[in-house]
């Protein structure tokens, strides 16, 4: 593991958007908690919505390769910040560098990708990813979209609820701001839902069904 990890952050994109990660002592970070989630709970399918260069998918599947379950990750980003999402040949060339090939790329948002006939066929989802677009409002349909479909034991995993900041990922007349916090808090309201928060760095919110 750890080679791989040292291959990994040799790409420096690996260590930026908020996962706690450092490379001098070659540390995941919250990727811990993402890689050690996968291979406790065994999952057959795990979905990501975002990332920006695929830290999460690569760790979720690499978590998945090394169970024996030969589970899947199922990664929607539509690629709107830039165009690294957009070339299927050279996104295969990303992932297979780092010796993963269960990773399943839909270049869409969640709107368009829940009409498809892939969305048709996904259920017994056994972790949610959502690190899509960080409104409020993108956080609720990205998570209304799997909810039913998560396993009993699923995991739905919420990036960037440390705070609420200004973005401009996507252009400084693009500005906007991360509100995935409001909405977990409001999750945090539900009484069949339960939720651990990890506010390192950017944050990660976990989230599941409450057992009886």
């Amino acid at each position: 593991m750890q080679d791989w990890i040292a291959h990994l952050f040799q790409n420096p994109d690996f260590l930026r958007m908020g996962h706690f990660q450092r490379g001098t002592d070659q540390n995941l970070g919250l990727g811990w908690i993402y890689y050690g989630l996968a291979r406790v709970l065994r999952p057959q399918r795990v979905v990501v919505i975002g990332s920006w260069r695929g830290f999460v998918p690569l760790i979720l599947a690499k978590a998945l390769k090394d169970n024996l379950e030969g589970g899947k990750v199922t990664f929607v980003d539509p690629s709107l910040v830039d165009n690294f999402w957009k070339d299927p040949g050279a996104i295969d060339e990303h992932f297979q560098q780092y010796g993963v090939d269960n990773i399943e790329h839909y270049l869409m948002t969640t709107q368009e990708f829940v009409t498809t006939e892939a969305y048709k066929a996904i259920s017994d989802v056994g972790m949610l990813f959502v690190d899509g677009y960080h409104s409020r409002e993108q956080a609720e349909i990205d998570f209304e979209a799997f909810d039913a479909l998560l396993s009993p034991n699923g995991v739905a995993l919420f990036h960037d609820t440390a705070r609420i900041d200004k973005a401009t990922i996507y252009g400084k007349n693009r500005t906007y701001e991360h509100r995935v916090k409001d909405y977990v808090e409001e999750l945090g309201n539900r009484q069949d839902l339960e939720m651990f928060n990890l506010p390192f760095d950017r944050g990660v919110t976990l989230v599941r069904r409450r057992q009886e």
